[in-house]
């Protein structure tokens, strides 16, 4: 770990996002999955569900980019699980959803606690989750097509939460809290290290100003170097 790397890491993580999320509902192709996370990454979101009829959505490499070793995916089986567990944590839920209640995703306030569902590739939301979210939400289409592919649909979408937030000031402070931060920092920079304390039910050791590791365990240090 160079001291210009923890820095950087650090500048990111100071970005992140904590109540602004996406939630998929089977969107199973690995390029979609992997542009939204990516996407994700990008608007300093740190966390991004996902309901699939698999146990985790399928990630190809060359599109997340890396990407996904900094958004942390969680997944479900069913969708109002999905939706309601996301609204018991103070999120208004969003579907990118055509009806006749849908209004336009511009006059939304993404600065509150934000959690945007984006429905499957061919048939967009389920009707259970439509009934479920707290609004929807549609991308005004002036030409012949009448949809966006649903990872352009979630730039779209993103990038106006972004350019709130960026209005708001929410970019300039951190938004996470001090537990959550010091526990992300070391995961991000020693992420061998960490699960080896984790497996051994042990905190984490503090780190210095250059990322240093002030002090680790005998035992942390020869799991390191023992890994394949």
């Amino acid at each position: 770990m160079t001291p210009e790397r923890f820095q950087r890491i650090k500048q990111v993580l100071n970005r992140r996002q904590p109540d602004l999320t996406v939630l998929t509902e089977d969107v199973h192709k690995p390029h979609n999955v992997s542009a939204i996370i990516r996407t994700s990454d990008a608007i300093g979101i740190l966390e991004v569900h996902s309901v699939n009829l698999v146990d985790e959505p399928p990630i190809f490499n060359q599109v997340a980019r890396g990407s996904q070793k900094w958004v942390n995916l969680h997944t479900y089986s069913d969708i109002k699980i999905a939706i309601t567990g996301l609204q018991q944590q103070g999120f208004k839920v969003y579907a990118a959803h055509l009806s006749d209640r849908s209004i336009n995703y511009c006059k939304l306030d993404y600065t509150k606690p934000t959690a945007i569902l984006l429905g499957a590739e061919k048939w967009g939301v389920s009707e259970e989750a439509a009934r479920e979210v707290d609004e929807h939400i549609i991308i005004p289409m002036l030409g012949m097509v009448q949809s966006l592919n649903v990872s352009v649909a979630a730039a779209v979408i993103l990038f106006e939460a972004q350019r709130q937030r960026l209005k708001a000031g929410y970019y300039d402070r951190v938004r996470l809290d001090k537990e959550t931060y010091d526990r992300l920092l070391f995961e991000w920079c020693y992420p061998e290290i960490a699960s080896n304390y984790r497996q051994q039910g042990k905190a984490y050791p503090n780190l210095g100003e250059d990322g240093e590791i002030l002090e680790v365990s005998q035992s942390a240090i020869d799991n390191y170097w023992t890994l394949d």
